[in-house]
């Protein structure tokens, strides 16, 4: 069981401050010096109270006849991560404390995967291949937050090897692998780019070049909020895609065995999908020839689907076990989110206080942060994390100074001239979380972090008139692209979204309303993702103290109606 109180991995600052001079970063370093003390220690990150991984219920049996057609197509339906050696597919995952563990099929406990680089404790995605080069083991690549696609040979259930690395992967917000589409029995990857374009990548079944070259295989993809690279569900042999629309239709796409244009036209077979978080991609869990799938609900339960071999699913079967502790499924259909995982609150006397995401849409319990008082009068605002790491950072301006309190960074001098800072994310396009600031007068400037938490570039002026908001928000997407988003709110009480466009000189579509009355809750917060589907989520306080929340839809409504989660907040003078 892990402490609410377990500590953060500590950030390793390698890189020297920039000096901030009326608002602008310069090249040449800080005096240190000069610098004012950081008012206040480095303190710990609170945790969410863990719990095991619970084993993989594999109770569910083969539905349906057919053994023949069952014994046949065993072989046609690989496991893509066996690492147990039992013949089917083990889970691997990412939980809440950002690192990595494997659920392995023969009933035994999960256990941590880690490699010698440790980067796998700053995976955003991980995507099982099978064993794509015939040594009896399977590959798996994990994708970094800020683009990095890396190839893992030879897995284990505790770890695997890297032979390959690739830059610049940021440009998709999904990358899948549907299992082997052009007939070699390699698994072949598919990745989906902003706009709705599908790319498909032929694997090589040479570790350290996995890959040839993209080709484009489709449009309109976007329409998709979770897309599943299931193996063979239809016979054929050749790998199949389920894709959800987010009204919660299910649609099956049959393979064609033509690389060039690899899928038939799209069958809806479910509707209701909605009620699950995320759709994972077990292939074959109960031995019956047919690519299978799991899907968690917000409850945090499994359930299994029997692949009929028609493209279709019997009725699901619920498992046992809660899986709440898990971010991110490898082999899941949804964007992958990290970086943020709930909020602070400061009393009236001076003491933070924490709440988690659980990714049911509920909150831990309050864990404090620091020492009671201990926070009074201080200048904070709690940002996504400007490293690869799991956590949010809490920034401190003290005389003029920006620090970092999860590390003691100083970002150099400067900042008194920001009324307002906001941290949503990656809205540069490069993977790396940046900095928004507005200054007295309304402009609203662009820092672009360096991806290590110990940097920020030169700041760009995204546009005047904000000081026209009382709040600016964000941690994560609300619109269903992939991309970091910002709400603000006016001081008439509507509510606006501004999209990210991943363009750091115009990082903004423009503002679209999505609310009113809004000036009815006294405190606003953005927890990131509250309810596990990777969207992010919105907080509000009444002046009676009661908490809502609205969740993110990734529609042109961006959020749903409220939903009462809690009370006694009129307790915070503010939160973050």
């Amino acid at each position: 069981m892990r402490s609410v109180f377990s500590g953060r991995a500590r950030r390793v600052t390698t890189c020297t401050a920039l000096a901030l001079s009326a608002g602008m970063l310069l090249a040449s370093p800080a005096v240190a010096e000069s610098a004012p003390r950081p008012p206040r220690p480095v303190v710990e990150q609170p945790l969410i109270a863990d719990t095991t991984t619970p084993k993989l219920d594999m109770s569910q049996p083969a539905v349906g006849t057919g053994e023949a057609r069952a014994a046949e197509a065993t072989a046609v339906v690989p496991s893509r991560f066996d690492v147990d050696g039992d013949g089917r597919t083990d889970l691997i995952h990412r939980k809440q404390d950002g690192r990595t563990y494997v659920a392995p099929t023969a009933t035994a406990a999960a256990v941590k995967f880690e490699t010698a680089d440790s980067l796998l404790t700053h995976n955003l995605d991980l995507v099982p291949l099978g064993d794509q080069d015939g040594t009896g083991r399977p590959e798996l690549l994990a994708v970094s937050r800020n683009g990095v696609l890396r190839l893992y040979a030879e897995a284990t259930a505790t770890s695997g090897s890297l032979t390959w690395s690739g830059n610049g992967w940021n440009i998709y917000n999904k990358v899948f692998s549907p299992g082997d589409v052009d007939g070699d029995g390699r698994a072949d990857l598919l990745a989906r780019q902003y706009n709705g374009e599908l790319y498909y990548y032929r694997a090589t079944g040479v570790p350290t070049a996995p890959f040839a070259g993209r080709a484009k295989v489709g449009a309109g993809w976007g329409v998709y909020d979770q897309l599943v690279g299931i193996g063979d569900n239809d016979g054929d042999g050749r790998g199949d895609v389920v894709a959800r629309t987010t009204d919660g239709r299910l649609y099956f796409y049959g393979s064609t065995g033509n690389p060039a244009a690899p899928f038939k036209a799209p069958r809806e077979i479910g509707r209701g999908w909605n009620a699950y978080n995320q759709i994972v991609a077990p292939d074959d869990r109960n031995g019956d020839g047919r690519a299978d799938l799991l899907a968690r609900d917000q409850s945090g339960a499994l359930w299994a689907y029997s692949g009929l071999g028609n493209g279709s699913y019997s009725a699901p079967v619920k498992l046992s076990g809660s899986w709440l502790s898990v971010d991110q499924f490898g082999g899941a259909g949804n964007i992958p989110t990290a970086g943020r995982s709930g909020f602070l609150g400061r009393d009236k006397a001076g003491t933070l206080f924490w709440y988690g995401d659980q990714n049911n849409g509920k909150l831990t319990a309050r864990a404090q942060w620091g020492s009671t008082g201990g926070w009074a009068g201080a200048n904070l605002s709690y940002v996504s994390a400007l490293d690869e790491g799991a956590f949010a950072d809490l920034l401190e301006i003290y005389q003029g100074h920006l620090y970092n309190s999860s590390n003691s960074h100083d970002f150099g001098g400067g900042w008194q001239v920001y009324n307002l800072l906001a941290g949503p994310g990656d809205l540069s396009g490069d993977g790396k979380s940046d900095l928004l600031a507005r200054d007295t007068s309304g402009v609203l400037w662009l820092y672009q972090g360096n991806g290590a938490g110990t940097g920020l570039a030169s700041r760009i002026k995204v546009g005047s008139g904000w000081g026209a908001y009382n709040r600016i928000l964000g941690a994560g997407d609300f619109s269903g692209d992939g991309r970091a988003d910002v709400v603000v709110r006016d001081g008439s009480g509507n509510l606006y979204l501004y999209k990210g466009t991943g363009n750091r000189t115009a990082p903004f579509a423009g503002r679209v309303r999505i609310g009113t009355g809004w000036g009815t809750y006294t405190k606003l917060a953005t927890p990131g993702d509250l309810n596990g589907d990777g969207r992010a989520d919105l907080l509000g306080v009444t002046a009676a103290g009661d908490l809502y929340r609205y969740l993110g839809t990734g529609t042109s409504a961006a959020i749903t109606s409220r939903v009462k989660i809690g009370y006694g907040f009129q307790t915070y003078a503010n939160l973050y």
